[in-house]
């Protein structure tokens, strides 16, 4: 008798099966073979960088791709499933957040379809917005994830990857119960540190952003890969302006937010 197949989330329509997925690897960075699989704690959201919806699904699901993610939805907020939530599904790419360098092994992933920059950064529609917060919403309930634990791709990846970028309303989502939001603040003249800098307050603009999550080395210069993980912070939680520049409103919201998560984590 054949048994009907549900998605994992009841606002997924329906299941589009990718082949690209694998098992979740113990331990999160691959260590104790013998231990069981991870269960995910983050969720990561991504956008398909491409113009159409339906080209881009049929790539996530293309074996020659080797890239999926566990959910795809589409402009008009239409939802498929393609991986089991329980599977690996090959969506973070080289990745890192406080100290997990397999996100795959830990995170659910998600697909939302927009042309992003390529397509010069179209706003994400209100429909579309809508589905995607009660699809993270559902799963972070059913697997209780943290609100600082969902991410955008580019938080794990700054300067590989851009998505879902400065226009996804995270402050939106963090209003909905997903994800954490500090009010950014004010754009304003005055010291700020930037690239080719040294020393002790690049130190602990480094040490910050590392107490947050973010793969930095704290070394005290500021270099290409600071300047992108501080563009990183600011398409998450800084949008109106995005340069690189650690300006005295990047680092006051980096600060708030730092208290922010210290205080959910010992709540």
């Amino acid at each position: 008798m054949n048994q009907t197949i549900h998605p994992d989330s009841r606002f997924a329509a329906r299941i589009f099966p990718s082949p690209n997925h694998g098992e979740r690897k113990p331990g999160g960075n691959g260590t104790g073979d013998d231990a069981p699989a991870r269960r995910p704690d983050m969720l990561i959201l991504h956008y398909t960088g491409m113009s159409d919806a339906g080209e881009a699904l049929q790539w996530l699901c293309n074996p020659v791709s080797q890239v999926s993610s566990h959910y795809f939805v589409f402009e008009n907020g239409h939802t498929l499933q393609l991986v089991p939530e329980e599977r690996r599904a090959w969506h973070a790419g080289a990745s890192h957040w406080a100290g997990e360098t397999d996100i795959n092994s830990c995170s659910i992933g998600i697909e939302i379809a927009n042309p992003g920059h390529p397509g010069g950064l179209p706003d994400f529609l209100p429909e579309q917005i809508a589905a995607t917060l009660n699809l993270c919403r559902d799963i972070c309930e059913r697997w209780a994830i943290p609100p600082e634990r969902v991410l955008a791709h580019s938080d794990i990846a700054p300067g590989r990857k851009i998505d879902p970028g400065e226009k996804f309303p995270w402050r939106h989502f963090a209003e909905g119960g997903v994800g954490v939001w500090a009010d950014p603040a004010p754009i304003r003249s005055g010291r700020f540190l930037a690239r080719g800098e040294s020393g002790q307050p690049v130190e602990a603009l480094q040490a910050m952003f590392a107490m947050l999550g973010y793969g930095v080395t704290v070394d005290g210069v500021f270099d290409e890969r600071l300047e992108a993980v501080v563009a990183a912070f600011q398409r998450h939680w800084r949008q109106e302006k995005v340069d690189g520049v650690a300006d005295a409103s990047t680092i006051t919201t980096l600060r708030d937010l730092l208290a922010m998560t210290r205080e959910a984590r010992t709540a």
